[in-house]
């Protein structure tokens, strides 16, 4: 008898949470200025720079984690400028290309844990900066991480420290992608807060797509004027939402008793339980990633036979022949689910 197929692939796969639902449902016939210049936009901005500790940063609210990383890239980058990020990082694999596409190169360096150092960003732009050939040569003037990390680990307040430093005694603007913020922020073993990642950065979006919304992302700019007429910039790359007001809703409705803050624990606690269920049962992970996203090393005969009852994602081949899949789990993930999910391993 064939099994009831479950979905453990990704983190967005449900719809939204349901404050967010009920608010959207209770606001639908409203008629509210466009391309986010409503009341509820405007709430939900004032409520995000009190959260980071930044009065007077500027946000927008954009579509999804690509669109944000292509437009806040371009806009941050002259033309003859690249962007440094881990091989690893969403931008150099998992985005299409999308950064070259719109005229900047990325400038990949080794990972470990799927984090760039500090040592690393300062050895690539003094390399740079020392080569008598430089006026011939892309010049490194962003870094981009994200937190978490592609591979579900966590960058300390240390290592954001130590990245942030390097990048301001060179001149270097520091970017941060946070697609999954909302399960570091919960994580356990997370110890850099909203306000850390405001203070460090000069510029991060806050995740909504995978974090409890529909859809959406909030770029936040901690210091007015970081990247001038961003605005005009979003319009062009065909990013400007001209029914604006429903993506302020969410976030207003996220940053409303720090239900942001708390949608990300069920990701952590469901998580753990599935963690400690496959080292129990003898599985390998791939990676020790603490937040949501579990790494599994499987022999590819046993991936494709558990593919018949779960779905999980591919991630990549080892040399030593066995493939990484990954088990997520997010802000609605039932404990009836990981139950079945754990009996089957």
């Amino acid at each position: 008898m064939s099994l009831e197929k479950m979905s453990f692939a990704s983190d967005y796969m449900e719809g939204a949470h349901p404050e967010i639902m009920r608010r959207l449902m209770e606001t639908n016939l409203e008629k509210t200025a466009g391309y986010g210049m409503d009341e509820y936009s405007e709430a939900a901005r004032e409520k995000i720079r009190a959260a980071c500790a930044a009065p007077e940063a500027e946000i927008h609210f954009l579509v999804g984690g690509t669109q944000a990383n292509a437009t806040v890239i371009d806009a941050m980058l002259r033309p003859w400028q690249g962007v440094i990020a881990a091989h690893t990082g969403h931008i150099s694999v998992h985005e299409a290309g999308a950064i070259e596409f719109g005229g900047h190169k990325v400038l990949e360096l080794p990972q470990k844990d799927g984090k760039l150092t500090a040592e690393g960003v300062r050895v690539c732009f003094d390399t740079w900066k020392a080569d008598a050939n430089r006026d011939h040569m892309v010049m490194p003037a962003l870094v981009y991480i994200s937190q978490p990390t592609e591979y579900g680990t966590l960058y300390s307040l240390g290592e954001l420290e130590a990245i942030s430093r390097v990048c301001r005694e060179r001149g270097l603007a520091l970017y941060m992608d946070g697609a999954r913020l909302a399960y570091a922020l919960a994580c356990p073993e997370n110890d850099a807060t909203l306000r850390d990642i405001a203070r460090l950065c000069d510029a991060f979006y806050i995740g909504g797509t995978k974090c409890g919304a529909l859809f959406g992302e909030a770029v936040v700019f901690p210091k007015p004027g970081t990247a001038p007429h961003f605005f005009t910039i979003v319009k062009q790359h065909g990013a400007l939402l001209a029914k604006g007001r429903i993506a302020g809703i969410q976030f207003d409705t996220l940053f409303t008793d720090d239900l942001y803050g708390k949608i990300g624990k069920n990701a952590i606690e469901t998580a753990d339980r599935v963690r400690r269920a496959l080292l129990e049962k003898g599985y390998a992970l791939a990676f020790n990633a603490p937040t949501n996203q579990i790494f599994v090393a499987l022999e590819k005969a046993r991936a494709d036979a558990m593919a018949e009852w779960v779905d999980m994602s591919f991630w990549e081949n080892l040399n030593d022949g066995r493939v990484v899949m990954r088990i997520a789990t997010s802000w609605a993930t039932r404990a009836a689910d990981v139950d079945k999910l754990i009996e089957r391993l």
